[in-house]
């Protein structure tokens, strides 16, 4: 039995990110909550513009972390309004943007403090593409 390779909690909320980015995800935070809730260590916030880049974005970050176990659960995968992707110390949020907007986790975790994400991975605003 071989063991699979091991990720810090940061290092998974930021392979998450970059895998979101690399399937055009807008606006993609890592807050860290782990001071303030026992729920997980960070959240991965991401938008698509549809349902079906919603499920793109979904199925990225699941399978780009196959390597590293696979998720406890996974919800709202099907639909692609809204899914959620839990690793345990990171829970990963893709929203359609109108649902991000209405349930505004942003707000509701503001007072968590937010990582870096490499610029590097960044593409809002490097394409021509409105940001």
């Amino acid at each position: 039995m071989t063991d699979k390779p091991t990720l810090a909690p940061l290092e998974r909320a930021l392979e998450c990110a970059r895998l979101a980015l690399d399937k055009k995800a807008l606006d993609v935070k890592i807050l860290k909550i782990g001071r303030l809730s026992s729920i997980a260590d960070y959240l991965v916030l991401a938008s698509g513009r549809s349902d079906r880049q919603v499920q793109a974005i979904a199925d990225s970050v699941k399978k780009g972390l196959k390597k590293y176990g696979k998720a406890l659960d996974v919800e709202g995968l099907k639909e692609g309004n809204w899914v959620v992707i839990d690793y345990g110390d990171v829970l990963v949020h893709v929203f359609q943007e109108e649902v991000r907007r209405y349930y505004n986790l942003d707000e509701l975790w503001s007072s968590a403090p937010t990582s870096e994400i490499p610029d590097a991975w960044l593409w809002e605003g490097k394409e021509g593409i409105p940001t």
